[in-house]
């Protein structure tokens, strides 16, 4: 099992149960993505792009799925947050039932077609 892998499974639940089904959305969306573990955390890219992170944090009690190139996307921005980061939005689930398929599926295609886009969006 890699890292990563060991990262989702590991994690109680609800945090296991979100990740594992936002590991499979990304991986219809995309299916080329490839799953690498780096900053402690399940990343995912498409060739050498990042596209996107999981995170769970117990702190906050919720799961991050994050966007490497946030500064590039249109569609459904205003339902992602990014506090205290200047570039990099996500959306935040606390429980399965918040996930809407649909507005994610859109927000992984677009970020998808857009991953040879600087992380910044330049003026």
């Amino acid at each position: 099992m890699n890292p990563a892998e060991e990262y989702i499974l590991s994690r109680t639940e609800p945090y296991r149960s979100i990740l594992l089904h936002l590991k499979a959305v990304i991986e219809s969306v995309i299916p080329n993505v490839d799953m690498k573990f780096k900053w402690s955390i399940p990343c995912f890219y498409e060739g050498k792009h990042p596209i996107c992170y999981l995170n769970a944090s117990y702190k906050g009690k919720y799961v991050d799925i994050a966007f490497w190139n946030s500064a590039h996307l249109t569609k459904h921005v205003e339902l992602m947050f990014s506090e205290k980061r200047k570039v990099v939005k996500s959306f935040r689930y606390s429980s399965l039932e918040e996930i809407n398929n649909e507005v994610l599926m859109d927000v992984l295609n677009e970020a998808s077609s857009l991953k040879e886009k600087g992380f910044y969006k330049k003026s």
